[in-house]
């Protein structure tokens, strides 16, 4: 078989070999955030899991390079708890989140304790305010997004999916779009698909889906759709073996990109055979 090169199906960025099949070699761009390049384009969350251990394992298990973590795992009083430390020797990129704020301002002043703690430019900003569905309030979102952004931050949302306020937040300097696949926790996967598409295709910056996420065939799903990313945390942290789940959930985004740079077949209306019938049976005529 011979080697197989595909590239510049992607976001923009320099190129990164993720996978090969035989002698077949796949190449994707890379992902670009905030003049970032990252190899993976899966990103994990930090909270749910049952021990430290194997949150670890599956942090590694993923392959993932960006990695979510709530600034109250950031303890450098006492050294049991705190996550940073260990994290950053894994060699990955921390994400500080700002779950937990209500408001626009408590959001913006744990960005910058995040930023302060870790020295990491990115900050995922997460605003939800009512406890019984956990979603974003797009008011305060786009202030603290419109805030963060000026001062510099690489700024990820978490936001619904809202086409009209994704390009809101474009327009404020966002370095990408995070809309929720369903509530964060349920595991109803795509349930905001068609929002999602729109956004898709108005989008200048990358679209990574966010919360709700099930199985791994739903990121592949979304990758394949045209999102850049995925952002995976219940899903890992709640399966019955989360490094086993962080590994196919790694796989499914890889399928799901080589999918894409191959090139899906366009869908039709009607049916088409795959083995026309017209012809030798005209013949025997």
């Amino acid at each position: 078989m011979e080697a197989l090169f595909l590239s510049g199906c992607l976001g923009a960025g320099g190129s990164a070999c993720f996978g090969s099949l035989g002698n077949a070699v796949i190449t994707i761009p890379k992902l670009r955030l905030g003049g970032h390049e990252f190899e993976s384009r899966l990103l994990v969350g930090t909270g749910k899991f049952a021990s430290v251990s194997v949150m670890f394992d599956a942090i590694r298990a993923s392959g993932a390079q960006l990695v979510t973590v709530a600034l109250r795992r950031f303890n450098r009083e006492q050294p049991g708890d705190d996550l940073m430390g260990p994290l950053l020797k894994l060699g990955v990129t921390l994400v500080p989140n700002t779950s937990g704020a209500r408001n626009a301002k408590e959001a913006v002043r744990a960005a910058e304790l995040g930023r302060e703690l870790s020295g990491s430019p990115f900050v995922k900003v997460e605003i939800h305010p009512n406890p019984h569905h956990l979603l974003p309030d797009p008011i305060e979102t786009y202030e603290a997004c419109r805030i963060l952004a000026k001062d510099g931050f690489v700024v990820l949302p978490y936001m619904p999916a809202d086409p009209v306020l994704a390009k809101r937040l474009e327009d404020v300097g966002v370095a990408a779009v995070m809309p929720l696949g369903s509530a964060i926790g349920t595991g109803h996967g795509l349930a905001t698909l068609e929002m999602v598409r729109l956004i898709i295709e108005d989008s200048r910056v990358p679209v990574i889906i966010d919360a709700g996420l099930r199985s791994p065939s739903e990121a592949a799903a979304a990758i394949e759709l045209g999102c850049e990313a995925v952002l995976v945390n219940s899903a890992i942290a709640a399966a019955g073996d989360p490094a086993a789940m962080a590994a196919a959930f790694a796989l499914a985004v890889q399928a799901g990109c080589a999918a894409r740079c191959a090139g899906l077949m366009s869908r039709s209306n009607r049916a088409v055979a795959t083995s026309p019938l017209t012809a030798f049976l005209g013949e025997e005529r």
